[in-house]
């Protein structure tokens, strides 16, 4: 897991061959993008712009993606999403393929990772989360998810 700003994200694009392209699409993205998908290069990065409101932490299950590598910007709001190493938790619901996500039991072991407005998260296949938690109060975020491959097949 990396948390960093958007302005220091080229510190990682060569972790990923796509991750380029990735931040420049967040650099490029208006006040208001239109919610949903957006295409990068295909299937093997795209955005998902999103709005909610976020939600109590209490009762979360942690969920984790094995095709793609999660990159989570807020654009607008601020919140807290819960980490932790798939390695110390227990699955709770099995790898769903068509979905792309695992699903995980909490354990004591959560670290809770406050997000604000301009803040890079980075997460990968092995990197447990729980997105979208109140950080103090209720609030609605504004959020983009770029989902870039882990390989080309």
């Amino acid at each position: 897991m990396i948390l960093d700003t958007l302005h220091h994200a080229d510190r990682y694009v060569g972790l990923n061959p796509r991750f380029a392209r990735a931040f420049e699409f967040l650099r490029r993205l208006g006040p208001d993008p239109a919610v949903g998908r957006h295409d990068i290069d295909g299937d093997l990065a795209y955005a998902l712009v999103q709005t909610y409101p976020t939600r109590p932490a209490a009762g979360v299950e942690l969920e984790a993606h094995r095709r793609y590598i999660d990159i989570q910007y807020l654009a607008r709001g601020r919140e807290v999403i819960l980490w932790a190493p798939v390695a110390d938790l227990e699955a709770a619901l099995l790898y769903e393929a068509s979905k792309d996500v695992e699903i995980f039991s909490r354990s004591a072991d959560v670290i809770a990772v406050p997000v604000r407005a301009g803040q890079v998260m980075i997460l990968y296949p092995d990197d447990a989360h729980a997105p979208c938690c109140h950080w103090g109060e209720p609030t609605h975020v504004l959020k983009v998810v770029i989902k870039v491959a882990v390989s080309e097949s």
